[in-house]
């Protein structure tokens, strides 16, 4: 060992962090965890503030295949090996609490025995001078594969260490809470440190802002004492039964719109807050703008103004040469399709903060979408910087070999399944001779890095494999039969289907050529005739020429 830079230091040890180390250790790569807290998951010792998850937790599938078991269990992380423990069997409640949680990945980070340092905060990290000692405690492999456009990074931590690394990986997650530009607004309770305890609300009037989970939790909560609760925003409610993006509203916490609309002196205010104001007496003056009362501006006063907007990423401790720009009101970072943060390179993001990549519509921003996307990353540096590339299986390249393939693989992965549209299968489809197939790969990413360009005419097809709602899923209700639907195993209307289903892409020279959509399944089983036959003829009809020779 020598004294040079480590290659990776990722900054938290919350469920990305973890999973990252464990995977990057076990793929041979030199890491070092630093986190601020006692533990690992410093977030969920105090979020969300009434302690349930709205991450579901099925131990009882009906099936034994662990890889379709996942697709119902929120929680779990991924290992290397794929032979991690199980959230499952911490919790048989559908939503668990948060300590269950701690409680795995404590066990998640002693069983793989991670290289944690604790009760340690990273309080700079900076580029570092050409040929700047490394910290006299980290240990790291002096391999030669350094960045070719900057240079390394030198994290500081609160011990008064100075750790010198090649790449940085920020996994913290959402860690500060988001204050909107509201005048007045530090008047305002905060979800974060706001009591817990409904006593402390009897036969008050209260105001919520923000429309999402964490509100509506906290308003749930109130019910029974509070004498007047109003949840505030400018944005329509949206529901995650409709939408399929699970941070939009779950049924878990939409017991207090009972309480409106059946007229239990609570209500959804529809509208922008233009001013908190407080008065001798300890009230406050609220200006509200209703957005469906043509801006009608009115004051209401409440006895308590609770802020429920959110969390953003911390960009604070980042020196401005190697600072990640934000996007979103500045609350999450801009990422290339590798994660790596976009103008500073050899910085990426894992965790919460890469749902930038599908916002508000995908799962990014939860376990059970970025796990997948960790794993992905991992992949990603090992072809960047370690001559790994992305693992592969060898297929026959007929298209019934390659439908084989894609249907064995869409009726089992949970990886495609939980980042719908967001990961897809590659199958790299040569003129002549076997494919490759390579699992799980972001779209994204597989395009920038994978697809090659109009110059690049003689690379083998792209075939990419994903599984995706509609595109007008979220226009309509799904629980009203007089809307038109597509019959179940309808192949030749597959193409209108709103429900979750296959989409094949088909790519050459860099371009798209053509796709196809699998008959959407009731159960998610696409392995019958009006689901194979389809497939057969599209990439029979799609299949690659061979070029001819050039003439001498």
């Amino acid at each position: 060992m020598g004294s040079g830079p480590i290659d990776y230091l990722i900054i938290g040890a919350g469920p990305a962090g973890l999973q990252l180390a464990q995977e990057l250790g076990a793929a041979g790569y030199d890491y070092l965890v630093l986190e601020s807290g006692s533990g690992p998951g410093t977030f969920f010792t105090r979020f969300p503030r009434h302690r349930q998850l709205i991450s579901i937790n099925k131990p009882h599938t009906g099936t034994d295949d662990p890889e379709l078991r996942m697709r119902m269990d929120w929680n779990s992380i991924l290992a290397f090996d794929d032979k991690g423990p199980l959230f499952t069997t911490y919790s048989e409640r559908y939503f668990p609490q948060a300590d269950d949680l701690l409680r795995y990945l404590s066990d998640y980070a002693r069983r793989y025995e991670l290289r944690i340092d604790y009760d340690t905060t990273v309080t700079r990290v900076s580029r570092a001078p050409a040929h700047a000692d490394a910290g006299a405690d980290v240990d790291a492999d002096a391999d030669a594969d350094v960045d070719a456009d900057a240079g390394d990074f030198a994290i500081t931590d609160s011990r008064g260490r100075t750790h010198r690394a090649r790449r940085v990986i920020a996994a913290t997650g959402v860690s500060k809470p988001y204050i909107p530009p509201i005048p007045g607004i530090e008047l305002a309770e905060q979800y974060w440190s706001v009591t817990t305890d409904p006593k402390e609300f009897i036969d008050q009037r209260v105001l919520i802002i923000g429309k999402g989970n964490s509100a509506l939790e906290t308003a749930d909560n109130l019910t029974p004492t509070a004498a007047v609760i109003h949840v505030a925003g400018p944005s329509p409610m949206r529901f995650a039964w409709k939408t399929h993006y699970v941070g939009h509203l779950r049924a878990v916490n939409n017991n207090f719109l009972d309480t409106y609309q059946l007229k239990s002196q609570n209500a959804i205010l529809d509208g922008t807050v233009q001013s908190i104001e407080r008065d001798e007496a300890g009230s406050y003056a609220v200006r509200f703008s209703f957005s469906r009362a043509n801006e009608f501006v009115k004051e209401i006063r409440y006895d308590r103004v609770i802020d429920c907007t959110g969390f953003r990423f911390d960009a604070e401790i980042f020196d401005p040469g190697c600072r990640p720009v934000l996007i979103h009101k500045d609350r999450f970072p801009r990422l290339t399709s590798a994660y790596e943060a976009e103008g500073v390179p050899g910085l990426y993001v894992a965790g919460t903060p890469t749902q930038v990549r599908d916002f508000k519509h995908g799962t990014s921003g939860f376990i059970h979408g970025f796990r997948y996307g960790a794993r992905a990353l991992r992949k990603i540096l090992g072809a960047r910087y370690h001559q790994t590339p992305w693992p592969s299986a060898v297929v026959r390249g007929t298209a019934e070999e390659i439908t084989e393939a894609i249907l064995a693989r869409v009726n089992r992965s949970s990886g495609l399944y939980q980042q719908f549209a967001v990961l897809g299968d590659v199958v790299l489809r040569p003129a002549t001779g076997d494919a490759a197939y390579l699992e799980e790969v972001p779209v994204d990413y597989a395009l920038d890095e994978l697809a090659g360009g109009a110059e690049n005419t003689n690379g083998p097809d792209m075939i990419i494999v994903t599984l995706e709602y509609g595109p007008d899923h979220d226009k309509v209700d799904p629980f009203d039969i007089t809307v038109a639907r597509v019959a179940q195993d309808d192949a030749e209307h597959a193409f209108d289907a709103a429900y979750l289903h296959p989409v094949v892409r088909l790519y050459r020279d860099g371009r798209l050529i053509d796709s196809h959509h699998v008959a959407e399944n009731l159960e998610n089983e696409w392995d019958k005739p009006a689901h194979r036959d389809p497939l057969v003829a599209f990439l029979t009809v799609n299949e690659p020429s061979i070029a001819p020779t050039p003439a001498r």
